[in-house]
């Protein structure tokens, strides 16, 4: 089986890179919201382009509203996601091609998007075309869905949620390999102090006396701040991110928090709380829940063998520290597209996939799919 995918594979690497470019040449960052473009014009041309590649494909589509996209094979209620996502994050300085080019060189196709997340969320779906062109069996059909803000906050998957049911298991493409069962916790976390014109100055020195005692003086996993909460799979916590500012009568302090799975984000509040004055809140902007599966599950099991039998490398399951749509989107694992030992491409300039590693992405996606939708 894994011999026929391959095949398939290969015979249509070219339309497969072809697409990766066409979407690739769509600057698909967030802009203003329209009416009938809720994250802007590009990425929602990025999302019309992608659903008439799939539908060249043979795939039926559906738009929901410019938010969100897919494409299906197989019929049923009970589906396989593979879920990644077309918007970018902007381009800064210091590219030496074009950003969106798709500029080919030396075996590697470059250009912002083409490896978070355009090259692997078009290399699963013609992993599904694949699995189509063989004539396969599959027993649950597979829906391969395009997001359009995933970089600026997630708001396209609730409005997936409240108009379709979740997959009943599946992946997202927009972390590494090998497959990662567990995803660490993330928060960003507010302090806060009043002051007005009479107390200026001793509100001033009672906060900066606060954050250089419990923040800008504690090691980078919150010690001082007793939220040094660390475990085996997930590692030690990590507070990063520090900004400082003015709004109104207050001044504020933000931070995040990368945690583990071994802990609550109460728990964290509450031992933070407990360092506060009288005089300094803290407010909880945003969290997202660890993420974690059984290694051993059906879900962690056949992607791991699907990694293994492409690659014959080492498939245990991870874990890992970023933050993917596995935190909003039930019953998926990240899983993909980069292979141990790259880090530091997406989001910087020259951002880039080999090509090579597009096809060998497409044929372990495809062997994937398979394996759970049969």
């Amino acid at each position: 089986m894994e011999e026929i995918l391959n095949d398939k594979i290969e015979y249509y690497k070219d339309e497969l890179l072809k697409s990766i470019i066409d979407l690739v040449n769509i600057g698909s960052i967030k802009e203003k919201s329209k009416i009938d473009a809720p994250f802007g014009e590009m990425p929602k041309a990025a999302l019309v382009k992608a659903l008439e590649i799939a539908e060249g494909l043979g795939f039926k589509t559906k738009n929901l509203d410019n938010y969100i996209g897919y494409a299906q094979y197989g019929e049923g209620e009970d589906y396989i996601g593979v879920l990644g996502h077309l918007d970018v994050v902007p381009v800064g300085e210091g590219w030496k091609f074009p950003p969106f080019s798709g500029h080919i060189e030396n075996g590697k196709i470059y250009g912002r998007g083409v490896l978070d997340n355009k090259g692997p969320i078009i290399s699963a779906l013609y992993a599904l075309y694949a699995i189509k062109e063989a004539g396969l069996k599959i027993n649950k059909p597979v829906r391969i869905i395009f997001g359009t803000d995933e970089e600026s906050g997630f708001n396209d998957i609730p409005y997936y949620l409240e108009r379709e049911k979740p997959p009943i298991m599946g992946f997202t493409p927009d972390c590494k390999y090998p497959v990662v069962y567990g995803e660490r916790g993330r928060a960003n976390i507010q302090f806060q102090i009043e002051y007005n014109d009479e107390n200026y100055e001793r509100i001033i020195e009672e906060f900066f006396n606060f954050l250089n005692t419990y923040i800008l003086s504690s090691k980078s996993n919150g010690d001082r701040l007793g939220i040094n909460f660390s475990d085996e799979e997930f590692g030690t916590m990590e507070m990063r991110n520090y900004n400082i500012g003015i709004e109104e009568s207050k001044l504020l302090f933000n931070i995040s928090l990368s945690y583990p799975a071994i802990v609550s984000i109460d728990e964290i509040l509450e031992k933070m709380e407990s360092k506060l004055s009288e005089n300094i809140k803290l407010e909880l902007l945003l969290n997202y829940n660890p993420v974690k599966f059984e290694k051993d599950s059906f879900l962690v099991r056949s992607l791991q063998k699907a990694y293994e039998d492409v690659t014959n490398l080492d498939g245990t399951p991870v874990t890992t520290t970023g933050g993917t749509y596995a935190k909003i989107m039930p019953n998926i694992v990240p899983f993909g597209p980069s292979f141990p030992g790259q880090k530091g491409i997406s989001h910087n300039p020259n951002e880039y996939m080999d090509i090579s590693d597009i096809i060998l992405n497409a044929k372990i996606f495809s062997q994937a799919i398979y394996n759970l939708a049969k």
